[in-house]
Order: C-alpha cells, then sequence, then structure tokens
C-alpha cells in the first residue's frame, strides 16, 4: 500500500537528487548545465561567477532536504519545502522577465515549484494523516 508518508519520503529524495545534481553541474560544468536554464543569454567572464552562486545555493538545498529528512524532522522539511517552492517561482519570473524561454519558466521552473510545494503540502499533512493510504486515481 502507498501510503502519504511513502509517497512523501520518494518525493522529497528524488527532488534533493535532482537539486544535488543541478548545483554540482553548476559548480564543475557550469557552461554545459546553463543553457537548459531558460535564458537567451548567460553571462560570460567576470560575470559567470553567478554560476558558482546558484550552484552553492542549488547544492545546499539538496543538502538541507537531505538532513531534515535523515533527522526525522519531516514536518519542519514540509514548511521548508514550501519556502523553498518560492525559488524556482523566483526564477520563472527571471527568465519570463528577461525574454527567456517560456516553455522552459513553465516547463522547467513552474512545474518544479508545483512539485516541491507538494511535497510540503504532503509532508505537513502527514501530521495530520499519520500515514493515510493515498487513493489510486
Amino acid at each position: 500500500m502507498i501510503t502519504v508518508r511513502h509517497t512523501a519520503t520518494v518525493l522529497s529524495l528524488i527532488g534533493a537528487a535532482f537539486i544535488l545534481y543541478i548545483g554540482i553541474s553548476y559548480l564543475i560544468a557550469p557552461e554545459w548545465i546553463a543553457t537548459g536554464f531558460g535564458l537567451p543569454v548567460w553571462p560570460t567572464g567576470d560575470a559567470a561567477a553567478f554560476s558558482n552562486l546558484k550552484g552553492v545555493r542549488d547544492t545546499v538545498t539538496g543538502i538541507v532536504v537531505l538532513v531534515l529528512l535523515a533527522l526525522g524532522q519531516r514536518f519542519a522539511l514540509g514548511v521548508v519545502a514550501l519556502g523553498f517552492a518560492l525559488i524556482p517561482i523566483g526564477d520563472m519570473l527571471t527568465v519570463l522577465l528577461h525574454n527567456g524561454s517560456a516553455a522552459a519558466a513553465f516547463g522547467i521552473h513552474g512545474l518544479t515549484a508545483v512539485l516541491v510545494a507538494l511535497t510540503g503540502v504532503l509532508l505537513i499533512r502527514e501530521r495530520a494523516g499519520a500515514d493515510t493510504p493515498v487513493q489510486a486515481a
């Protein structure tokens, strides 16, 4: 039986792995990963250091998720995940406001925001639902 707890755990682990991959990629191969962000032009020269900022931000985000999950702080992780959902919303708005790809803005960043927020809601809901089975569609 698939429970809310299992679903939230799987989504948390997938999210942590994904954002760690993105963050580490920005740190070691920014020229390769940056093209998928959705902006028409990525900073070069001295401005390219901004990719390190994104790499550090994303890597730490993944570490925070894993630490809270490992410590069993699931409600706190749910609250943090709702806050973290603002990051891809900000990324989506940045892409849209700087003439980037609308498909990337909504398909990558918007979808990420929805999945992170959903994960947060499921983690917070655990406290009320106490391992309630997920209804099949």
